[in-house]
């Protein structure tokens, strides 16, 4: 018996589709989500808050629903001419989609952060449905679970639903994609099946790249640093190459941007120890990513206060 295979276009009626975006405060866990819904690595993560620069779009396919996910920088009170922007960029979102799922961790308690980005859901996308997703609950006991489940249910008010879920082991995943899909009016898929993202492969390669460095650094540093893609060579096919069929090797060379020398130092590291770890780490997510071998190559620069500058903001795209 074959199972049949629903490709855009000949959806069924109970087919449903639509565009969902995580909000929440820095580090509640939005990318980590986006990753396991979509079953993948599509949105960068990392233990330092505000990494996410862009809207990373996850796409997740089920044989009933496409649900299209919004990764955006995590809304908060900003600082710089840089976290203006990125701000803006989340409040735009918040109007363009379907459903809105606002993330408060199972092991933190609703905090002012929670009520001021809520205030601001509920004034930039009055009619856009709001729904509570309760992340990280592999860190707490049940009943840790169950009374965060009622606190963020009476935070939301009546109407809005509320589900728990770990997207580290994987516990109520799929309850929350067909509870997304529920809430999802009946339409044809947006992209074609099997696609995972509409981010191209140099914003993607200079988020891996960003999350590689961020990695055991101090705090100061993720708003700090920016990574651009600077040039994309294919090299000539080995024989091996020829002989196998695989591609060439891609060469990639990418500048990390800090603001201060001493941001510099902290990225190269002792004799250029930390930055020939960064660019391994980065390299082999860069090789799952496109699926062939890499030759990576990293450059530090210092860009003074770009976070401050419009015109350094403009030239590294923001």
């Amino acid at each position: 018996m074959t199972e049949e295979i629903q490709t855009p276009g000949d959806e069924g009626e109970d087919f449903r589709s639509g565009f969902v975006c995580f909000v929440g405060r820095p580090n509640t866990g939005k990318s980590t989500l986006t990753n396991a819904l979509v079953g993948t690595k599509v949105a960068i993560t990392s233990s330092r808050p505000q990494t996410t620069r862009s809207t990373i779009r996850g796409i997740v396919n089920r044989p009933d629903s496409q649900i299209v996910l919004v990764d955006t920088p995590g809304l908060h009170r900003p600082r710089t001419l840089l976290g203006q922007r990125l701000n803006d960029l989340v409040r735009d979102t918040y109007s363009e989609v379907d459903l809105i799922c606002l993330t408060i961790p199972a092991d933190e308690k609703i905090g002012p952060g929670d009520k001021y980005i809520l205030e601001q859901v509920r004034h930039m996308a009055p009619r856009t449905p709001l729904m509570g997703v309760v992340t990280k609950i592999d860190k707490v006991g049940r009943d840790k679970v169950a009374e965060q489940l009622l606190a963020v249910s009476a935070f939301l008010g009546d109407g809005c639903d509320v589900i728990p879920v770990s997207a580290t082991s994987g516990e109520q995943v799929e309850d929350l994609v067909r509870l997304i899909a529920s809430k999802m009016k009946p339409g044809p898929a947006f992209y074609p099946d099997g696609e995972i993202t509409d981010t191209d492969d140099d914003t993607m390669m200079a988020e891996l790249i960003r999350e590689a460095a961020l990695e055991g650094v101090r705090d100061e540093l993720p708003h700090s640093l920016a990574v651009v893609i600077e040039e994309v060579l294919e090299r000539e096919k080995t024989e091996a190459q020829e002989k196998s069929g695989k591609p060439a090797m891609l060469e990639v060379h990418a500048l990390l941007y800090v603001e201060r020398p001493s941001q510099k130092a902290i990225i190269i590291g002792k004799g250029g120890s930390r930055l020939k770890s960064v660019g391994t780490a980065a390299r082999g997510e860069i090789e799952k990513l496109l699926g062939r071998k890499v030759y990576l190559s990293l450059h530090v620069k210092v860009a003074k206060d770009w976070q401050r500058d419009p015109k350094q903001l403009g030239r590294l795209g923001f």
